[in-house]
């Protein structure tokens, strides 16, 4: 960036002196009211839902018989999600609302399908939000689906993807997803030389062939504006020696999680147009790596998810 020139710093003093000039009584910066958090009501949506989480899940494990080695866990990242989506708002709306029971004990089908619908909401505000509450709701939203999986909830089916008809994402950001494509196309590829012919190897085909359409769809974004897609490589290093079954499953676990950093840091990167795409694939590579017995998160790709100022 180039340094003012004497005529910015004169246009400057100018501003200073007339608003000083015809200012409000001696008014200053220090004490004018604060600009309001254009975040602010999606931040109360999301806290509010998640508030509704939280009661059920309380109602749950206040019940007789409750399953607490699998609702406590759950419990407890949903209660740091609300922590993240409360951050920045007034004290007040910031403390969890006391939980309320529901007058019928749910069910864990019934919190199964509320975390779908509470992800589901949290997408809905994708394309409003700012860049970085952006990223947090679609990692939250990820971490609702697998809930729901884990509470017994079939997992997602992937939407196709329709034609762009809007003006092409940032190229960079999607050259670098179509990269990251590219090597669990051929990371998968290993993984399945490497696993007996039962489910697992029929299970890596399918999530093979899931990437391969997904790598499809980055080039067809980049080609829409004129770019030209970063081609594949001719082979890529493997983080690790893949010599059985064992290893092979702990690469397909460190491709997706690897690929959930990458799309929670694309939801924020792209125009609100494509934003559900990059979360819709955020969704999908944290189901499979738990599919792989990957590490959980409360946030999934997202190493820390509490901002804690207007960015």
């Amino acid at each position: 960036m180039q340094p003012p020139s004497r005529r910015t710093f004169l246009a400057l003093g100018l501003i200073t002196l007339t608003t000083a000039c015809t200012g409000t009584g001696g008014t200053d910066a220090a004490t004018r009211a604060p600009t309001p958090d254009p975040d602010a009501p999606i931040r109360l949506r999301a806290v509010a839902a998640t508030d509704t989480l939280l009661a059920v899940y309380d109602a749950l494990l206040a019940a007789p018989g409750a399953q607490t080695a699998l609702l406590q866990p759950l419990r407890a990242e949903t209660a740091q999600h609300r922590a993240a989506l409360a951050q920045g708002l007034p004290s007040a709306t910031g403390t969890p609302t006391p939980s309320t029971s529901p007058t019928a004990v749910p069910t864990s089908a019934a919190l199964a399908a509320l975390e779908s619908r509470t992800a589901e909401s949290h997408l809905a505000d994708l394309d409003t939000a700012r860049p970085p509450l952006a990223r947090l709701l679609a990692s939250v939203a990820a971490a609702n689906a697998l809930h729901a999986t884990t509470l017994g909830a079939p997992p997602d089916q992937p939407a196709p993807t329709p034609t762009p008809t809007t003006p092409g994402p940032p190229a960079p950001a999607l050259q670098k997803a179509l990269s990251a494509e590219h090597a669990a196309v051929y990371g998968y590829g290993v993984v399945g030389a490497h696993l007996p012919d039962d489910q697992q190897r029929a299970d890596a085909r399918t999530y093979y062939a899931a990437h391969q359409a997904q790598r499809d769809t980055w080039q067809r974004l980049l080609t829409t504006p004129g770019t030209t897609p970063t081609p594949a490589a001719g082979g890529y290093r493997l983080p690790f020696p893949v010599t059985d079954a064992p290893t092979a499953t702990k690469l397909a676990a460190h491709l997706e999680t690897r690929l959930t950093t990458v799309y929670a840091d694309l939801v924020a990167d792209l125009p609100t147009p494509h934003r559900r795409t990059a979360a819709t694939a955020l969704r999908d590579c944290t189901l499979r790596a738990h599919h792989w017995a990957a590490p959980t998160t409360p946030f999934p790709g997202i190493p820390d998810p509490l901002p804690t100022g207007p960015h």
